[in-house]
């Protein structure tokens, strides 16, 4: 029998206890303690996780799901990016970004020039990931029925240039987010390739979910770092970590105070991925002044006051701007 196995053994044989009765359960990375009833404080109740995965998320903050989204969808969602790269298409509110490696070198206009792709919250094709049902199905059991896609990505990792920028640091992807609360929060991560650990697998830091949102920067690389690359300044190098292998149409959950990056692409190849970072509808904006969130907040408001030659936003607005409603109702965000 598993581990998860067994711990939900235990946890079966408590239902009948009173209601104050706390299950505490020993894990590599902390002890974690399940409440009955509440029993689980991430994930909700539905019929889509199993037991085991639920207490797997639980304690790791993550779950993978082997081939979730199509062949076909992700052909498609390949064919719209290269259009875009090619500029066939203009879409309002896209940010296209390069690598800092290439960011001023000679290129053609196709996908060996773009490193990633943000905001495609008007590209009806790129889009449409983010309402896929089998997606929303397991995102509905970690933020519930109302669900608002917050942020979007299509991620084109290229092979490095030798100056190790491909990297991603080690980040904590709710420092970007000025709302909570943080557990009604989840990405979904979509292999478009096979990734692995030659051209730049996400890796993760399984159980950093439990702790609390860390201080955030530019890290010092010789190289150079990619806009809006912050890393976590102060992490456990010895902390256990998981390399993430995945095949086209494998897809991620996983929490937003998760500790994860990715490491170099060392393939000729470009790895791609395409991600929706979501959030409960019920969740509440936050003022992050004061915080460890200003410095990515001023970063922010400078952006967006070049972009459209306006210096009224708030970080808040930029959020309220790109979140679209997906299921159910926009109760607040």
């Amino acid at each position: 029998m598993s581990r998860a196995a067994d711990r939900l053994k235990v946890v079966l044989n408590h239902l009948d206890r009173p209601r104050s009765h706390v299950v505490a359960f020993s894990t590599s990375a902390q002890s974690v303690s399940y409440h009955h009833p509440q029993t689980f404080r991430y994930t909700l109740d539905s019929d889509i996780l199993s037991p085991e995965q639920r207490l797997s998320y639980e304690e790791n903050g993550f779950i993978l799901i082997k081939n979730l989204v199509s062949e076909e969808d992700i052909d498609k969602f390949r064919a719209e990016f290269e259009r875009i790269c090619r500029r066939e298409v203009q879409i309002p509110g896209l940010v296209v970004m390069r690598d800092v490696a290439i960011a001023k070198s000679e290129f053609v206009q196709d996908e060996k020039a773009v490193s990633k792709l943000q905001d495609f919250q008007e590209d009806p094709e790129l889009f449409r990931y983010c309402s896929l049902p089998q997606i929303l199905q397991y995102v509905e059991c970690f933020t519930g029925p109302n669900i608002m896609a917050m942020h979007t990505m299509l991620i084109n990792k290229p092979p490095d240039a030798g100056k190790k920028t491909s990297r991603h640091p080690m980040h904590q992807d709710l420092h970007y987010f000025p709302f909570r609360p943080a557990d009604r929060i989840v990405c979904a991560w979509t292999a478009m390739e096979r990734v692995d650990r030659r051209n730049g697998c996400l890796v993760v830091l399984p159980g950093t979910h439990h702790g609390t949102l860390k201080e955030h920067d530019y890290p010092e690389w010789e190289g150079g770092v990619n806009k809006m690359y912050h890393g976590v300044r102060d992490y456990s190098p010895d902390h256990p970590r998981v390399h993430l292998e995945m095949e086209k149409g494998d897809t991620v959950f996983f929490h937003p105070l998760l500790i994860h990056g990715s490491g170099m692409n060392q393939t000729q190849g470009f790895r791609k991925a395409i991600s929706c970072h979501y959030a409960s509808a019920d969740c509440y904006y936050i003022d992050v002044k004061g915080t460890t969130q200003e410095n990515i907040a001023q970063e922010v408001k400078e952006i967006t006051t070049r972009k459209y030659a306006m210096d009224t936003l708030t970080f808040q607005d930029t959020w309220t701007l790109r979140g679209r409603l997906v299921q159910g109702e926009r109760t607040s965000l």
